[in-house]
């Protein structure tokens, strides 16, 4: 087909005669990790209902499309899966409540709560985000545990502590980088090597950690002998 020229001798691109458009219907709003921003932002989520036009002008419905999450920043629509990452502030509670449970598990582990392994704990919390956690609090968790289990690491206190760390790393786990994964086992495993050699229920427990963050055992197997070598 020729192309249409104006009165400037310019192309004008022939008005669509055939199209469909989609009314957008807000369902429902909040705050998300949008991730062609890049952070946090506020969402709506649409259902949209698409016609045929006839020269721009709606008139035949063409049924339901959606829902898609519309970020309030930048405006693009995504499936509704976004919504599964969590925000970067949820993240970080996330990672901060991971970091507690495991250290809190190695030290009952041990059995005993020694203070070069209570200050390893304490630091690893205390950089995790509980600023105002101390090696006396910890302590004291620990022996509370221990008070309600007893000093042996018998089978069931090992089936709980195992549904604990699942419960805290199953989900943080899809949204840690390999890296990431192996860091946080390292730091647990320098926990347990705090006050000597790992004991068979430390390593057990950090087998469980590994297993939780979806690392292969011969990678918790190289990574915990890693852990023995000098930083």
């Amino acid at each position: 087909m020729l192309p249409v020229r104006g009165r400037d001798g310019r192309d004008v691109r022939p008005a669509r005669i055939l199209g469909t458009r989609t009314a957008w219907t807000p369902v429902g709003d909040g705050e998300f990790f949008c991730p062609g921003c890049g952070g946090d932002r506020n969402y709506q989520r649409l259902t949209g209902r698409r016609r045929f036009t006839l020269l721009g002008v709606p008139v035949l419905p063409r049924g339901t499309t959606g829902p898609v999450v519309e970020c309030a920043a930048c405006r693009h629509h995504y499936g509704t899966e976004v919504l599964d990452h969590p925000t970067t502030s949820r993240f970080s509670a996330m990672l901060r409540d991971a970091v507690h449970t495991v250290a809190l598990a190695v030290l009952a582990a041990g059995g005993t709560c020694s203070r070069t392994a209570l200050e390893a704990a304490a630091g690893a919390v205390r950089a995790a985000g509980f600023e105002e956690a101390t090696e006396e609090q910890l302590g004291a968790l620990v022996e509370a545990l221990l008070a309600d289990t007893g000093r042996v690491f018998e089978q069931p206190y090992r089936a709980s502590l195992a549904i604990e760390l699942h419960e805290a790393l199953d989900p943080l786990a899809p949204h840690l980088a390999p890296a990431g994964r192996e860091s946080l086992l390292l730091q647990a495993a320098r926990i347990a090597l705090a006050d000597g050699p790992y004991t068979n229920a430390e390593r057990e427990v950090l087998g469980t950690v590994g297993a939780a963050l979806t690392i292969c055992a011969t990678d918790v197997t190289r990574l915990l002998a890693a852990a023995r070598l000098p930083s």
